[in-house]
This record gives structure tokens, sequence and C-alpha cells, in this order.
């Protein structure tokens, strides 16, 4: 019988593996550099004001608990109401944005009409406006309305999101197939109904995405309210803990309310992050098996 032919295995060389190594230590450098701030503030808001400035900075403090209480009592719990109106700020807010991004990426990425592009076009340049530039001409529209100083002056800025359209767009084009929506006119279905019924569910897991975006963009806004309010009952967490910063100059007490004070305000995000994931994974696998 004749002989077998011989398989050489195919040996990895050292070489690449030595390549590899650089991104993933490239990815170790950044994750390092974005979470040791966090660390910091983690162990710093354990302290007390004495031990803040007099200990190592990494040793943790024994003071937590009293810097919760002493935020909490700090102008009859002011820091609680700016923690209220960040939530109204970023869930009402990303709750309209996305509502809007969903009907104008759903009508960009289907109907064919003149100026389509255009206007996509338009919002591709309002992803890259810096907002420094736009704040200043929001401001003159809302003194304009009477509308300054106002839960209203900080929300309607924010709805219309042009990166939010734009990720609704690609979305919707690539997860709402066209016989799908032909089919449905052939039922007899009308176009709302056909958004509502067929194209939104297919829409969710991207519409997921620009609501975590958007709730996270508005919840670090600092320019925008500090332009628009004046009343600092109204102000949100971010615009808050900057006048304890300010006032802290003159009164070094104020320190670890703002370092507490800035950690607690970390940890809505972290839920929504966690309680969004677990839903965009459940309809990403949803969206699988019916397909």
């Amino acid at each position: 019988m004749p002989a077998a032919p011989r398989r050489f295995a195919l040996v990895p060389t050292a070489a690449p593996r030595r390549f590899a190594l650089v991104p993933t230590a490239a990815l170790l450098l950044g994750a390092l550099y974005c979470l040791l701030p966090v660390a910091w503030i983690l162990v710093a808001s354990t302290k007390s004001g004495s031990e803040l400035f007099s200990t190592f900075t990494f040793l943790p403090g024994s003071g937590f608990a009293d810097n919760v209480a002493d935020l909490s009592a700090y102008r009859d719990g002011v820091y609680w109401k700016w923690m209220a109106n960040s939530a109204l700020y970023a869930g009402v807010g990303a709750l309209l944005s996305t509502g809007v991004s969903a009907v104008s990426g759903y009508a960009l990425a289907v109907y064919r009409f003149r100026g389509r592009e255009s206007i996509f076009n338009i919002l591709l340049a309002g992803v890259l406006m810096p907002p420094v530039i736009l704040a200043v001409p929001q401001y003159l529209l809302m003194a304009k309305a009477d509308l300054t100083d106002s839960y209203l002056s900080v929300m309607l800025p924010v709805i219309l999101s042009p990166y939010g359209v734009y990720l609704a767009r690609i979305y919707a084009a690539a997860a709402v197939p066209g016989d799908v929506i032909e089919a449905g006119r052939m039922d007899g279905g009308g176009e709302w109904r056909i958004f509502r019924t067929i194209a939104l569910p297919m829409m969710l897991p991207g519409l997921v995405t620009v609501f975590l975006f958007q709730f996270v963009a508005i919840w670090n806004n600092f320019l925008l309210p500090y332009i628009m309010l004046g009343d600092d009952e109204k102000f949100p967490v971010t615009l808050g803990l900057f006048t304890l910063l300010q006032q802290g100059s003159n009164t070094p007490a104020l320190y670890t309310l703002v370092i507490t004070g800035a950690l607690l305000a970390i940890v809505p995000l972290i839920a929504l992050f966690l309680v969004i994931q677990r839903f965009w994974s459940l309809d990403l696998l949803s969206g699988a098996v019916k397909s």
C-alpha cells in the first residue's frame, strides 16, 4: 500500500505572539489611565477632612458614613435635589431624544425623497460641531422665548441629537428589511402603524444604545446648565458639585463633600448601564431567535 502523505503542522512562531503583546499592553495602559481616577475617588471618599490631606493617597479611611451624612445634611439635603434634577434632565431628555432619533432615523433610512442626503450630511456636520459653539446661540434663543433659568432651558436643546439620528438611521437601514415594510403595506397597514408595530421592535436594540449615550451625555453635561440656570435649586449634580468645589477654596471641609458627591453621582450611571446591558443582550438574543 502507498505510504500516507506526511502532514506538517504549522508551528506558530514567537514573533507574532510578541507582536500581539503590544496592543494588549496598550489596552491595559488605557484601562489603567481611565480607572485610576475612579479608584482614587473611591478611596478618597472614605477619608475624613483630616485624613484626606495627611494619609497616603490610596490608603482607605474611616469617614465614608460621616461624609455621606454631612453631604445629606448640607443645606437641608440640596445635593439630593441636584441628583433628582440630573435624573429629570437625563431621563426625560434621553427619552425624548431617543424618540426623535427613532422617527428621524427610520424616515431617512426607509423613505426616498429629495434632499434626503443633504439633510443627512447636515446632521453629520452637527455631530462634528463642538457643544461650546452652540451654547451661546441656544442661550440667546431661550432668552428670546423667556425660558432661561427653567427646566425646559436644559431639556429642550438636547432633544435633537445628530449622533442619535445617525445611529438610528444606520441601525434602521440594517435591521428593518424593505420586504417586511412592503408586506405590511400590502396587508393594509398605515405608515405609522408599520413603524410602531414592525420597525420599532426591530430597532429596539439600537435605540437602547441611543438612550444610553444620551442619558450619559446629559447627566455629565456641565456647560449648558451653567449658561442657562441661575437658581441653584435647579442645578444638576455636575453644576452643584462645581459650586461646592468653588466654595471649598475658602472652606476646605467641603472638599470631602465634593469627593463623596462625585462618587455617588457615578452610581446611577453604573446601575443604568448594568440594567440596559442585560436588556440589550436579551433583546439581541430574542431578535436572533425570531429571525
